[in-house]
């Protein structure tokens, strides 16, 4: 007799792996405040950054992903996955996306590759279309990867984002489970509120308005950033978020035992964590040497958690992040068995293949 659904075990999205990567070029805060006429305090009062990574002029955002990627299946224990998904607001090209070559040089052609752009909230994107992918049986493993090169889009001489963001990928591997397994994915929350588009944006390069310079400014060809009214709708849409998931998941803060959020600066931080009444010795942060990596922040969090055994098999961990759009998304995962990284897993080292 066939088994009915009922008797089925319930097909769930597993982590089983993570890596990730910074460029080599390591930047303290003496360089952009010489160039920006402040100092090494202002930027680390305001932002608790003391350094960021800057990728080389030949270094392109597959490039790192391809990096963090292939870190990230090599903890998993295999060399290829049946779907790559890429967050990125940096790609390569306008077209076409980014995850189709990333694919390519990782393994075997024939994998499903597409791209996912909503800003900083990319990657737990990104993490719900791979969980979609198992769950529905398109895919039995996923590479997800949050890889952005914010120096291409950041003017240099912007005093109040040239010294928040950095470079780097980090990546996650998804298998195909049951729901009750360590590293199990959900549920979800994603939300967005495109009224506030203009709030993060790169005004010129898509068909509205092009690059070109005889068209557009040169402050609208590069990031531009509401930062105080971004600061409120962040806390206020991550901290919602966030408390939705718990519901759907019937836990309250207590039950959560690391908290990753976008590193998008300190302060958001420790204020999200006191707005959820979340002791900040449960958040993991790594913004404070790698600065505001975009789509690349959560991963790498995770990764440094993991290499640091700062999380035990079967611990909840609770992802949020907010970005352009404006965008948020909040999940649930219980932290996997993994093997044993000799490093902080999101370190340069190895040339950019």
């Amino acid at each position: 007799m066939s088994a009915t659904s009922a008797d089925r075990p319930e097909r769930a999205a597993v982590l089983c792996g993570t890596g990730g990567r910074l460029p080599r070029r390591k930047v303290g805060n003496d360089e952009p405040a010489d160039r920006l006429d402040t100092d090494e305090a202002w930027i680390r009062t305001r932002t608790g950054i003391r350094s960021r990574h800057l990728a080389a002029p030949e270094e392109a955002t597959s490039d790192l992903a391809v990096a963090a990627g292939r870190r990230a299946l090599a903890n998993s224990g295999t060399d290829r996955a049946d779907a790559v998904v890429v967050a990125t607001t940096t790609p390569d090209r306008t077209c076409p996306a980014t995850a189709p070559p990333v694919a390519a040089r990782l393994g075997p052609t024939g994998a499903a590759a597409f791209d996912v752009g909503v800003v900083c909230t990319g990657f737990v994107h990104a993490l719900a279309a791979a969980a979609g992918l198992i769950t529905t049986g398109v895919a039995h493993r996923v590479l997800v990867i949050g890889a952005d090169v914010y120096s291409r889009i950041v003017d240099a001489e912007d005093r109040q984002n040239a010294v928040v963001f950095g470079d780097g990928a980090g990546a996650v591997v998804l298998r195909a489970g049951r729901a009750s397994e360590p590293g199990a994915i959900g549920p979800f929350d994603l939300g967005g509120d495109g009224t506030h588009e203009d709030m993060i944006t790169v005004v010129a390069g898509g068909s509205r308005l092009p690059a070109d310079p005889a068209r557009a400014s040169h402050a609208e060809r590069h990031f531009a950033m509401r930062g105080k009214e971004v600061y409120r709708h962040a806390v206020a849409r991550t901290a919602g978020s966030a408390r939705t998931v718990l519901a759907r998941a019937g836990l309250g803060v207590e039950d959560v035992d690391r908290f990753v959020l976008h590193q998008a600066n300190l302060r958001i931080l420790r204020t999200v964590a006191t707005d959820l009444g979340l002791p900040f010795d449960r958040c993991a942060t790594h913004v404070e040497t790698a600065g505001n990596t975009g789509a690349a922040a959560i991963p790498p969090a995770l990764a440094d958690s993991h290499a640091s055994r700062a999380l035990q098999p079967g611990d909840r961990v609770l992802l949020t992040a907010f970005g352009g759009g404006l965008t948020w998304g909040s999940c649930l995962l219980t932290r996997p068995s993994l093997p044993p990284t000799p490093e902080p897993a999101h370190h340069g080292g190895e040339p950019t293949p």
